[in-house]
């Protein structure tokens, strides 16, 4: 190629962009300097490899002392910044006066030494902390041992290795060999890295567990499902680099966890860049998967590097427990979140803006602004060496197709610590996560007048709280006080001035002042309620004053999606109540199965808003609640021998408890080494009938497992099961 041929831009010639790991350039076997060589020289006489050993079962020093001796894969993985072992035969003994050879490794095509996608690495006497070198630590016959230490500032990514030997006349390198790949990961035991986590519980939770819990449900019924990360089964990795390739994510970039943070934030969800999962909210699920009837990310990430098309179908907890998958898998620390009573927040004006008819029931036109039961999102641990000291450590990240960030939807990695603060103004996307744990609750009169009064403002319902799983065990840790002070401290105040300081909230938007606070309280409880049972609601008005006052109030049940949004309204109730002076009443009001039977969503939420206007005073009372109704479950057992490699019979058994024939059923089972997701189907289950499903396994993996179980049908979805299992070693011979 002469000097002049290639693009050339503002007098600069530019290489095409190298956004792949999968493809690849193969380096020269002989590189000659000087023209040809002279005769009666043959090369093969100076130093050429034989063989090279990369220590890299699963048993080997290499894959345990990196922590990757989980992954079903059987090329050599390790952590950045870290030194590892290799072993170089030659066909004759090295002598270090007279041979000089280094190790290469390269990923992608147009390998450059700048942009770290070509690294040779020289031989040292003494290994240096945070830089490539290799040091021969055994010499013997023909063959030299090396460890390599890479720096933790390295791609993350599968690299091609090399040995290539000098000459007087030129470079020997030995050939494409795909046996000596290694795999090269985020390094959370490094104090370099830029992912670094102190503690070996939290690094084993947040990196190692390939199990996890998702809480969802409603903040005073708060529920949990298992989820099969899967970061360590076979295909996952190259799944993950995968994503990051049908990105076009520059390679040069993917050593940087903020980077490759926020482009998994965009590639997880397929709105706008072909990725992998199609988020559905409204309940129809036709060529896809219902988001309730998966059971971990294994089947998800598999099939989407497999048919290269996005896959149907995922909600907020599917997006985040993909998420985490990845992340975890490439070794950045990470943990699904759930936030209740979480804000989404349209207008960015940092409250939810609910607009009442003088009546007292809700004008949908007008609210806009939703209140999402829960929703959850994912944190990644990282240093942010591109803000203020201090703003490092957990990093929002949402995979959850929400907003528009820089033109995609993604949000994230933003500073829970800068969000606490109110320190809204640093990258990336800090505002809408402040909106989602912090807004106001704000209830609107909209007169028929075009005027606009504020009847009462809620600081405290949003955000109510946010958990995720504990270090070592699968109960809830509370995380709110991470996000935000308590409700009325001074410095709850002062963050949301500093918030108010960058323009994050808008002023209030209402004509009118704040109505004094009435004389007459409501409240009301919601009982348990069981699918496909009657319930009961019960409203108590409180009259504080020595006046008699009378009461016009209004019912309204709603069968409401996850994200707030009301479907259909099933439960309509107006009723007057007369108050005597400083007394209260009871008001019951029945639900019956019928009545929400018909019409259930995904995860069958009833939401109920009472109103009432007092008569004499003219003031507006208003409370909202929701409920999940209790689900019945699917239940598994085992028997055989609980070790690896033999034969262990798993039952999934479900019961149909309702009055109606179910349809369509699909139920799926996964177990992270212990079982391969598989699914199966029954055409129907008839009321009260009983079905089994039998699968023989043989667990690969030792110690705690878990067997997790879901159903979906036609009527009834959100039906789970599990089985926690502790799995013995095969004894050795």
């Amino acid at each position: 190629m002469s000097e002049t041929s290639g693009p050339a831009f503002g007098g600069r010639r530019a290489l095409p962009r190298n956004a792949s790991n999968a493809a690849e350039d193969d380096l020269p076997t002989v590189e000659l300097q000087g023209g040809p060589v002279p005769r009666g020289v043959n090369l093969q006489d100076y130093l050429h490899v034989t063989n090279i050993h990369l220590f890299k079962e699963r048993w080997d020093t290499n894959k345990v002392d990196h922590h990757t001796d989980k992954y079903e894969n059987n090329k050599l993985i390790v952590r950045r910044g870290q030194s590892f072992f290799i072993q170089i035969d030659f066909n004759r003994p090295y002598d270090p006066r007279r041979d000089l050879f280094r190790v290469e490794y390269v990923i992608g095509r147009y390998p450059q030494e700048n942009k770290g996608t070509y690294i040779p690495v020289p031989i040292v006497p003494e290994l240096q902390r945070g830089k490539w070198g290799a040091k021969v630590i055994m010499r013997e016959n023909r063959s030299v041992r090396l460890s390599i230490q890479s720096s933790p500032e390295c791609i993350v990514g599968k690299f091609r290795m090399y040995v290539a030997v000098w000459t007087p006349y030129g470079i020997l390198r030995t050939s494409r060999n795909p046996e000596t790949d290694t795999y090269i990961l985020f390094n959370p035991w490094c104090e370099e890295d830029a992912v670094y986590l102190d503690g070996d519980k939290e690094r084993e939770e947040y990196v190692l567990n390939d199990i996890g819990v998702i809480f969802y449900g409603d903040f005073n019924d708060i529920k949990s499902r298992s989820w099969s990360y899967g970061q360590f089964e076979d295909g996952i990795l190259d799944a993950c680099l995968y994503v990051m390739d049908k990105a076009q994510m520059d390679l040069s970039g993917r050593g940087n966890p903020i980077k490759v943070s926020r482009v998994g934030s965009a590639m997880v969800n397929a709105k706008d860049d072909e990725g992998v999962l199609v988020g559905s909210w409204d309940n129809i699920y036709a060529y896809g998967v219902p988001p309730s009837a998966w059971t971990g990310s294994v089947d998800i990430l598999l099939e989407y590097q497999s048919t290269k098309s996005p896959v149907r179908y995922g909600q907020c907890w599917v997006f985040a427990g993909v998420f985490n998958t990845f992340l975890r898998c490439l070794g950045i620390p990470a943990r699904v979140i759930t936030n209740y009573f979480s804000a989404h927040d349209n207008d960015a004006n940092l409250q939810m803006d609910i607009f009442l008819e003088e009546d007292g029931n809700v004008n949908s036109k007008l609210t806009k602004d939703s209140v999402w039961n829960y929703h959850c999102w994912n944190e990644a641990w990282m240093t942010r060496p591109d803000l203020p000291v201090g703003f490092g450590g957990w990093q929002a990240v949402d995979s959850t197709p929400q907003e528009n960030s820089d033109g995609m939807y993604r949000c994230g990695p933003a500073s829970v610590q800068a969000i606490k603060h109110g320190h809204i103004c640093f990258q990336f996307d800090a505002p809408f996560v402040f909106a989602e744990v912090n807004s106001d609750l704000i209830y609107i009169t909209a007169k028929k007048d075009g005027t606009h009064v504020v009847e009462t403002v809620d600081t405290t319902h949003i955000g109510k709280l946010i958990v995720t799983k504990e270090v070592g065990g699968d109960g809830i840790k509370d995380i709110t006080d991470t996000y935000k002070f308590q409700e009325g401290q001074e410095e709850e105040r002062l963050a949301l001035e500093t918030a108010l300081m960058y323009g994050a909230k808008k002023p209030l938007n209402i004509e009118g002042i704040l109505k004094p606070r009435s004389d007459v309280d409501m409240n009301f409880d919601v009982e348990n309620a069981v699918l496909g049972r009657d319930f009961k609601l019960t409203i108590t008005f409180q009259n504080n004053s020595p006046r008699r006052y009378t009461l016009l109030a209004y019912l309204s049940g709603n069968i409401v999606f996850y994200t707030g949004v009301s479907k259909t309204e099933f439960k309509k109730e107006t009723f007057e109540v007369t108050l005597e002076p400083l007394s209260f009443k009871r008001e019951e009001v029945l639900i019956r199965a019928g009545e929400y039977m018909g019409q259930l969503l995904e995860q069958a939420y009833l939401h109920f808003f009472v109103t009432a206007r007092v008569n004499e005073s003219k003031d507006i009372l208003a409370k909202q609640k929701s409920t999940v109704l209790t689900i019945p479950q699917l239940i598994i057992k085992v028997r055989g021998a609980k070790m690896v490699g033999s034969d262990m019979v798993v039952t999934v058994e479900f019961t149909n408890p309702l009055k109606e024939t179910l349809r369509n059923v699909w139920i799926h089972l996964d177990g992270p080494g212990v079982i391969k997701p598989m699914r199966k189907m029954f055409r129907e289950i008839q009321p009260s009938a009983t079905i089994q499903w039998e699968e023989v396994c043989r667990p690969w993996v030792s110690g705690p497992r878990k067997l997790i179980a879901s159903m979906t049908s036609d009527s009834l979805r959100h039906v789970y099961g599990e089985l926690n299992l502790q799995i013995q070693r095969r004894p050795s011979a």
